[in-house]
């Protein structure tokens, strides 16, 4: 028996656009609700939200019922926290504030069993090999495996041609709101000369042969995204539609 097949990676060499929503609640209970939605592919934010190597397991069973794929974004592309999330069976990770090639071919070994990578064989004790009853799975985990690095700062723009040459990256994801911040505009994504970047960095992304992926709550930005390139593109964060719905029901009240 093989490693299973990674459908959203399968999509995205068929050239399919795929959206998908931010999680940031953290919690198992919210992520299974989320899975009901109908996206394409949820990504489980071990960055920004309050997640451990426990509540991130937690959320992948969660969703393993789901058509929605998870998606499990680190806090930074550490070998050992690579070789933690593929044991607990995340298929496809995203990784932050990627700014050169050598840096992307250190991930795409981080992901890789020897001797293409430093991948450590013991899967067996998690649910990456659903505990030793996927007999093939290392022999066949990597081609199943989908690196997803992110570039989001002026270092990371100026690098990305040399990424984007790194075999075993599959898609680069532009994050809007760090590169405004490192190009000077605050959080402003918006900002003339951030937008040019990013259509610019989408355009090479899909040109190398890449697939282009960003995030953006704004429907109208969202489209023009998608309109430059964008080929994974997450349209909403749980966080702010739980928040955005709650305020405007209670001001909905407060109003009568």
């Amino acid at each position: 028996m093989a490693a299973p097949e990674n459908t959203f990676k399968t999509r995205l060499l068929a050239g399919e656009t795929l959206y998908g929503c931010w999680l940031g609640l953290g919690d198992a209970y919210a992520a299974e609700v989320m899975g009901t939605a109908g996206f394409d592919w949820l990504v489980i934010d071990g960055e920004h939200a309050p997640n451990d190597i426990r509540s991130l397991r937690d959320q992948l069973m969660a969703l393993e019922a789901s058509e929605s794929h998870p998606v499990v974004r680190l806090p930074i592309g550490a070998t050992w926290m690579l070789k933690q999330v593929l044991d607990i069976g995340a298929q496809t990770v995203l990784v932050p504030m990627v700014e050169s090639a050598e840096q992307a071919k250190d991930l795409v070994r981080a992901v890789r069993y020897p001797p293409e990578g430093v991948r450590g064989v013991g899967a067996s004790l998690g649910r990456a090999t659903r505990f030793a009853s996927v007999p093939d799975y290392v022999e066949t985990a990597d081609a199943q495996i989908c690196l997803l690095v992110q570039v989001e700062s002026r270092a990371g723009v100026a690098a990305l041609d040399g990424i984007l040459q790194v075999d075993g990256v599959d898609g680069v994801f532009i994050g809007p709101a760090d590169l405004a911040a490192d190009m000077g505009h605050g959080g402003d994504s918006g900002a003339e000369e951030v937008q040019e970047t990013i259509r610019d960095a989408l355009g090479r992304i899909a040109a190398a042969g890449k697939a282009p992926g960003i995030l953006s709550v704004q429907r109208d930005v969202a489209e023009r995204y998608r309109d430059w390139g964008a080929r994974f593109l997450a349209v909403g964060v749980d966080v702010l539609m739980l928040a955005g719905q709650a305020r405007a029901e209670a001001a909905s009240w407060r109003q009568e």
